[in-house]
């Protein structure tokens, strides 16, 4: 009995600190609430910006990262098969580094985009990431379907999406 109750005890220690390990965007499987700031410094709350029933792609960045400066060419250039889904594009430089980024490749143009600055540092700890570009996505109901730390082609992005 005794033993029982010590594998027990392991048991239930091994599961909590897993849950621990694991980011809050992963237990939380929900968009962060986090206010992200326009080039321009207005500031805006990332779950009242997201446009209803459509699946969000985030995409944390560096306007310094050529990973980040590829996917960015490459996402334009194939810009018509994200027509229905949002992406959001996080930045945690400053603002001038991340309005110098969206001029150069006129991401005004583009509806479905909209990039914003991490002035708290949320998205960091709310993610877990290290590394850039970190991707999540969400489906049209703003529940996540996965995350992914690196570059990724768009092929592999629409078909996170199903398409």
């Amino acid at each position: 009995m005794k033993y029982l109750l010590v594998l027990l005890v392991t048991v239930l220690s091994f599961s909590n600190a897993q849950s621990q390990a694991l980011p809050p965007y992963k237990q939380y499987k929900t968009l962060p609430a986090v206010r992200l700031f326009s080039a321009d410094s207005t500031g805006w709350e990332l779950k009242t910006r997201v446009q209803k029933n459509k699946p969000v792609m985030i995409m944390a960045f560096s306007p310094e990262c050529d990973h980040c400066k590829h996917e960015t060419e490459e996402l334009i250039k194939n810009i018509d098969k994200f027509k229905d889904i949002q992406i959001v594009m996080i930045s945690l430089l400053p603002l001038k580094n991340m309005a110098a980024f969206a001029a150069h490749y006129q991401l005004q143009k583009y509806p479905n985009i909209v990039i914003g600055k991490d002035n708290a540092f949320v998205t960091p700890s709310y993610y877990g990431f290290s590394s850039l570009p970190f991707h999540a996505f969400y489906n049209s109901n703003k529940q996540l379907i996965s995350g992914f730390e690196g570059s990724m082609s768009v092929a592999t992005i629409l078909k996170i999406f199903g398409k």
